[in-house]
């Protein structure tokens, strides 16, 4: 696992330095002031969660960050915790009830992401992180979506979301590291409004969140 990439004077010039610093007040004010508006959704939500599937009312894992860098996601619940027989978790399809499957329709289990944004885990734009198992799966190219923070929202979710194929996904990920911009960030955060609004993505066509990472296919 490689350390944490900043930007730093040593590999980045003044002005994407300073836009750099402008991102981050950025993220702080945008997702200071959606946890504020939102508050009462969230609310709202911890309570029909809590009638619902009792607790936790919170799921929380470990994801890569900056730098592939461990840190705690925070999330609504929309799955119960139901097992086989065997004692393993019973497929997605099968513990995800009404009530989480219309926060992830409409993006509220995704909401306390913003804490993650406030602490400086996350941005606001930026690939969405994955688990930790996937890491080394990823070709050296598909590893650069982790020389950028992860993201609440990020190109690959306005190009598609769930409904892309993972190649896809990661493409659109290192895309975005390549050609990142303020009018960039600005333009997806706009465009994600129009998806959530929508409920654009969902889904994968096979499954009820996204298929399971195993790796690309060598040339």
């Amino acid at each position: 696992m490689r350390p944490p990439r900043g930007p730093t004077s040593r590999n980045h010039p003044p002005s994407l330095l300073r836009s750099h610093r402008v991102k981050r007040a950025l993220d702080l004010a945008g997702a200071g002031a959606a946890l504020l508006a939102a508050a009462p959704v969230m609310a709202a939500s911890s309570v029909a969660i809590w009638v619902r599937m009792g607790r936790p009312i919170l799921f929380r894992q470990t994801r890569p960050g900056l730098g592939g860098a461990p840190f705690q996601i925070y999330k609504f619940r929309t799955m119960t915790s139901a097992r086989g027989a065997d004692g393993a978790l019973l497929p997605d399809e099968e513990r995800q009830t009404r009530l989480g499957q219309f926060l992830r329709a409409t993006s509220i289990d995704e909401l306390l992401e913003l804490l993650n944004v406030l602490q400086g885990a996350m941005s606001l734009v930026g690939p969405r992180p994955l688990f930790e198992s996937y890491l080394p799966l990823y070709t050296a190219e598909q590893a650069r979506r982790h020389d950028v923070k992860p993201g609440v929202t990020g190109l690959a979710q306005v190009r598609g979301r769930n409904a892309l194929s993972w190649d896809e996904k990661f493409a659109l990920d290192v895309c975005y590291v390549d050609t990142w911009s303020l009018a960039l960030d600005l333009r997806i955060l706009v465009e994600t409004i129009r998806v959530v609004m929508r409920r654009e993505g969902i889904s994968h066509p096979n499954s009820a969140t996204m298929p399971i990472f195993t790796g690309s296919a060598k040339p």
